[in-house]
């Protein structure tokens, strides 16, 4: 269902306008991170890292910055509406990439990293909330959809993009290629988004209803059941982003062509959310969830199994294949868990947008850390990983479907 919500005197975007603006706003996320991922070696030998796991750092405090900046963004989008709330997080994300850039030893640059994150949270809460504003049920989902296909060419060509940034010029440059992007989608987003939450429904944020919205979330068991495999998924995903960089171009010796191996990953889950923008309007959100999760868990435990076998060293060809298959269902999982996690929340899209992301980060670095810090050589932790998170998700997925009573989903 389509609902229109424009409460201000700019046109309404188009649908394919809409679309690519929003995904270059949360897109800048996957800048952020997989931009970076090609540097890590080089930002630890400049910054006198002494130990090579410790670099995992600089993207898992950077998704704890966007968990913790959710948190306040959401009440602040449903209190001064979205367009106020995202320029402020747009001006955040600036002073972090600056501290980053100049950064002259490792704590700079984590807190750069951390207020990076922070900021950022506000541009990834008001594009969801905005969406909520005017999509709900099966139509959320296939917006959803489109964004994370158009969202996953930056994780596609960003390692890339990366990588050839380092042969020209070095690390901190990244930083500013980040620094010039954000500074041009703020200004596309300036002139060309209208305001979505009208005055009367905006609501005034006190600790009192945060805790409120906090309470109600984890009452409707549909929202608490959907956030947490979201958040058990995420953590698998960020395992693998903790942890990339050492498989690729250290264990496996991949080095400068390590961008290529980034994309075809990224390209997965790209081509599976794309799929499930039709695929959801025929089996819809759940059977999706159900069927992708499962299949998750199962692949995962036979290749843990065959990688032990192998002591941890599988031929590179066998470990693209399983990651590609895996990321396949990450794809479906991703826009479906928030969809459904965020569907009971009409009535608080800022605030539950804000509390869903939030929950379910916090989940996911304390996860993603585990798995990275272990990594020791070998893809069994990751692997290991990915064969738990997944089995768990499906395990809650199924719970979750048992609590709540089927409904529509709504078109």
């Amino acid at each position: 269902m389509v609902i229109n919500r424009c409460t201000d005197t700019r046109r309404a975007l188009g649908f394919t306008e809409f679309i690519s603006l929003l995904a270059m706003m949360i897109s800048l996320v996957a800048m952020s991170i997989d931009a970076m991922i090609p540097a890590l070696w080089q930002i630890g030998r400049d910054l006198a890292v002494q130990r090579d796991n410790s670099t995992q750092l600089i993207i898992s405090l950077f998704i704890l910055g966007i968990a913790v900046g959710q948190m306040v963004y959401g009440p602040l989008s449903d209190r001064t509406g979205r367009r106020p709330a995202a320029f402020a997080g747009f001006g955040l994300f600036l002073v972090g990439c600056l501290l980053s850039l100049a950064a002259v030893n490792f704590p700079m640059m984590l807190a750069g990293r951390v207020i990076q994150g922070f900021g950022l949270a506000g541009p990834r809460v008001v594009a969801m909330a905005i969406i909520r504003d005017q999509y709900e049920g099966r139509a959320m989902a296939r917006v959803m959809s489109f964004i994370m296909a158009v969202f996953i060419v930056v994780p596609a060509i960003a390692p890339a993009l990366g990588q050839a940034i380092l042969m020209i010029s070095g690390w901190r440059a990244i930083f500013g290629v980040i620094l010039f992007l954000s500074l041009a989608i703020a200004t596309w987003f300036a002139m060309r988004q209208p305001e979505t939450l009208a005055p009367q429904h905006r609501i005034p944020f006190t600790l009192r209803r945060a805790g409120m919205v906090f309470r109600e979330i984890c009452a409707i068991r549909e929202a608490l059941g959907y956030t947490v495999a979201a958040g058990v998924i995420f953590g698998a995903f960020q395992g693998y982003l903790n942890s990339a960089q050492q498989v690729l171009q250290i264990q496996y010796r991949r080095g400068e062509w390590s961008p290529v191996y980034y994309a075809a990953l990224a390209l997965s889950v790209g081509g599976a959310s794309l799929m499930n923008s039709r695929l959801v309007m025929r089996y819809g959100m759940r059977s999706l969830t159900r069927r992708s999760s499962q299949y998750l868990g199962w692949i995962s435990v036979f290749f843990l199994v065959v990688a032990y076998m192998l002591k941890g060293q599988p031929p590179l060809w066998a470990l693209m294949a399983y990651l590609i298959s895996s990321f396949f269902c990450l794809g479906l999982l991703f826009g479906n868990l928030n969809a459904l996690a965020m569907r009971p929340l009409g009535h608080i899209a800022g605030s539950g947008a804000a509390m869903v992301g939030s929950f379910s980060i916090l989940l996911a670095v304390p996860l993603g850390i585990l798995i990275g810090q272990a990594y020791d050589g070998t893809i069994l932790p990751l692997v290991g990983g990915f064969a738990l998170l997944g089995s768990t998700s499906a395990i809650i997925i199924r719970k979750t479907e048992n609590w709540v009573p089927r409904a529509p989903e709504g078109r």
